[in-house]
């Protein structure tokens, strides 16, 4: 099917991408650890606002994990500086094309600046109806639930009435919804704690080529395989 077709698609509501092979990328092209995460941060922006084009309401990105701290110190200061760029200058772009930006995750470790970026960032485009695209940032799965739990205890909610619902009320960005499909690049195969409960009944869909090889043509041909696929849902 050509790309010209594919708003013809049964488009998944949300979809999440787990944007691997940056370091790998700038290694085989004789580039920075910095120059890859920037080009991934490119290649993320085409394929973000191609997949809203072809009628996805949400994308969400993994940019960094509540792991990749453990990452050298150089290279966590190129993704907070490179994510900090994007918060303050690309943000207007986004603003003016009526795209949403969010960012989900824990943030503790974010410095203050940073916070004061992504808050902006959110506020100038809260309004935005053309699609919404968040990072996942400062982000870990596990983490996400804990905090669940922890927002319904302090509610004093007894334990007989915590429900499946009662923790979805509870995590990062409750009114998004769950993953329909999930694309991870670089030829692994596993989530690595990516949006855990969102992704209970989400499709799977894993391509060989680093993050930022991965093309729009590449995207159309995973939701066109979307679209192909029945989904029960246990049924």
């Amino acid at each position: 099917m050509a790309i010209a077709d594919s708003k013809a698609l049964d488009a998944p509501n949300h979809i999440g991408l787990i944007l691997d092979g940056n370091r790998r990328w700038a290694k085989q092209n004789s580039l920075t650890t910095a120059q890859g995460h920037r080009q991934g941060y490119q290649n993320l922006k085409t394929v973000a606002r191609a997949a809203l084009k072809y009628g996805v309401r949400y994308v969400s990105a993994f940019v960094f994990s509540t792991e990749n701290w453990q990452r050298d110190q150089q290279e966590v200061k190129d993704i907070m500086s490179i994510l900090k760029w994007v918060l303050k200058h690309e943000i207007k772009s986004f603003h003016k094309d009526n795209i949403r930006l969010r960012v989900v995750g824990s943030k503790v470790k974010l410095g203050a600046a940073l916070v004061t970026a992504i808050h902006d960032a959110e506020k100038l485009t809260e309004n935005n109806t053309g699609g919404t695209i968040l990072l996942c940032l400062d982000y870990g799965g596990h983490q996400e639930i804990v905090d669940s739990i922890k927002s319904i205890v302090a509610k004093g909610v007894k334990p007989e009435d915590i429900t499946a619902e009662l923790v979805s009320a509870n995590i990062y960005a409750p009114d998004v919804p769950p993953l329909d499909l999930i694309i991870r690049t670089s030829g692994e195969q596993r989530l690595s704690d990516f949006m855990t409960w969102r992704a209970g009944y989400s499709e799977l869909s894993f391509n060989k080529k680093m993050w930022p090889d991965f093309s729009e043509q590449d995207l159309q041909k995973a939701l066109s395989k979307y679209a192909n696929t029945h989904r029960r849902f246990g049924k």
